[in-house]
C-alpha cells in the first residue's frame, strides 16, 4: 500500500514533492508540460500552468462564484458529472438563491428541483444544512472548516473544496478523482477507500498545496481527474505531470488507483401498483422520511405480489385480478439492484375511508414535474 518508489515511513518528501512556496502569478506559461522553476512545487506548478490553458473556467457555478453556488455545486458533483448536473444547477439557484430561500422552501419543493439527479439524501441534506445555516449561522455558510464539516452532507473533502473555492483558503481536497490522480502520480498500491491509504494520499495531498491560487489550484486537480487522468482510457500524452508520473514511467495507469473488491450486489424485487382514476390523475404515495427514495412520492410499492394485494384490497375499490401486468423495471442502486413488476389499472377510485391525504394522493399528470419523484418511477408513469 505504499510508494514504489518510497517507502511509507520515510522521513524525506515524497518524490516530486519539493518545499517551497509556488508562484503567486496567474499568468498561463507557454509550455505546462516544462519542469517547474527552482523553489516550486513540481505538482502544483505544472497542474496550474496547464489550468491556465486547459482548465474548466466557464462553470455556471463559477460566474458568479459564492460560498452558497460553491456549496450547492459540490453536493451535486458528489456520484454526479458535470454535464448532468449543470442543468440541475440553474434551474435549482433560479428558484433558490440562496441559503435562506434554500432553508425556508418546503422539502416538496427542494426534492421536485432535485428529481433526477438521485442519491436524494444529498436534497435532504442541503435543506437540514440551510436550516441550521438560518438558525446558528445567521443564514450564511461558516466559513470555519470544523463548522462546516459539522453540516449534514458536508465530510472533510466537500468542506475543504467549498473553502478553497469560495474563500481561497488553504485546504487539501480529496475527491475521487484526486485519489485517482495523486495514487497514479506516487504510484500508491492499495485500494484508495481502505483507511491506512486514504490516510497518506491525504499526507499527500496536503504536501502538494500551493501557497497561492487555492481557487484554481482545487478546480485543476479536479478538471485534471475528469478530463484527462480519467479512470478508462486517460491521455498521459497530454497530461501536465507526466514527467514524473509512477505509474505512466512503471506502466501501471491500468493497475491504479487498486480497484474496490468485487462484490456481486445483491438482487431484490418489488411490485409497484400504477392506478390511475376515470380523469387520468396517478396515484402517488409518499415515501417514509428514512430509507431508500425517503420522503419521495412514488407509486404503492409492495415486497411481493400478496402484500400488493392485501394492500390493494384495503384502498382500492376494483379487483386486482383486473390489473395488467408491464414490462419489468431494472434499476440499480450503489449496494443492491432492484427489479419493480408494474401492474397497471384503469378508471378506478380509492375506498371512502381512505381518500386523499399527506401521504397517499391523486396527481394530475401536469402537477408531476415539480414533485420529487425517483427517476425508474417517473420513466414509468410518463412513459
Amino acid at each position: 500500500m505504499t510508494s514504489r518508489s518510497q517507502s511509507a515511513n520515510d522521513s524525506a518528501p515524497p518524490r516530486s514533492a519539493k518545499t517551497g512556496r509556488a508562484k503567486k502569478t496567474a499568468a498561463p506559461v507557454r509550455d505546462a508540460h516544462a519542469p517547474a522553476a527552482s523553489g516550486d512545487d513540481a505538482f502544483a506548478s505544472r497542474l496550474l500552468a496547464w489550468f491556465d490553458i486547459s482548465g474548466r473556467h466557464d462553470l455556471p457555478w463559477q460566474h458568479p462564484r459564492s460560498p452558497y453556488r460553491v456549496w450547492l455545486s459540490e453536493i451535486m458533483l458528489q456520484q454526479t458529472q458535470v454535464k448532468t448536473a449543470a442543468p440541475y444547477f440553474e434551474r435549482f439557484v433560479a428558484a433558490l438563491p440562496d441559503v435562506p430561500a434554500l432553508a425556508a422552501a418546503s422539502l416538496d419543493t427542494v426534492l421536485g428541483l432535485w428529481s433526477g439527479l438521485g442519491y436524494y439524501a444529498r436534497a435532504r441534506n442541503l435543506h437540514a444544512a440551510a436550516k441550521f445555516c438560518v438558525e446558528h449561522h445567521g443564514g450564511d455558510l461558516p466559513r470555519d472548516l470544523d463548522a462546516l464539516t459539522a453540516l449534514p452532507g458536508i465530510g472533510r473533502s466537500t468542506a475543504a473544496a467549498i473553502a478553497s473555492q469560495a474563500w481561497g483558503d488553504r485546504h487539501a481536497i480529496l475527491d475521487g478523482n484526486v485519489k485517482r490522480v495523486l495514487s497514479r502520480y506516487h504510484g500508491i498500491d492499495g485500494y484508495p477507500g481502505l483507511p491506512a491509504v486514504e490516510r497518506q494520499l491525504w499526507t499527500l495531498a496536503e504536501s502538494h498545496l500551493p501557497h497561492a491560487r487555492m481557487t484554481d489550484y482545487t478546480q485543476a486537480q479536479m478538471d485534471l481527474g475528469a478530463t484527462l487522468c480519467t479512470r478508462a482510457d486517460p491521455s498521459c500524452i497530454l497530461c501536465p505531470l507526466q514527467h514524473d508520473c509512477v505509474a505512466r514511467i512503471e506502466g501501471r495507469v491500468a493497475e491504479l488507483p487498486v480497484p474496490k473488491p468485487g462484490k456481486v450486489p445483491p438482487q431484490r424485487y418489488a411490485q409497484v401498483l400504477w392506478l390511475l382514476d376515470r380523469d387520468g390523475r396517478v396515484l402517488l404515495q409518499r415515501r417514509p422520511p428514512a430509507g431508500i427514495w425517503a420522503s419521495l412520492w412514488t407509486l404503492p410499492q409492495s415486497d411481493d405480489e400478496a402484500q400488493a394485494a392485501r394492500w390493494f384490497g384495503a384502498h382500492v375499490r376494483a379487483e386486482f385480478a383486473d390489473g395488467a401486468a408491464l414490462a419489468p423495471v431494472a434499476h440499480a442502486f450503489s449496494h443492491y439492484k432492484l427489479e419493480l413488476q408494474p401492474r397497471r389499472w384503469r378508471e378506478v377510485a380509492l375506498r371512502d375511508a381512505v381518500g386523499d391525504n399527506d401521504d397517499l394522493r391523486w396527481f394530475a399528470r401536469d402537477e408531476l414535474a415539480s414533485l420529487g419523484i425517483p427517476a425508474p418511477i417517473r420513466k414509468l408513469i410518463e412513459s
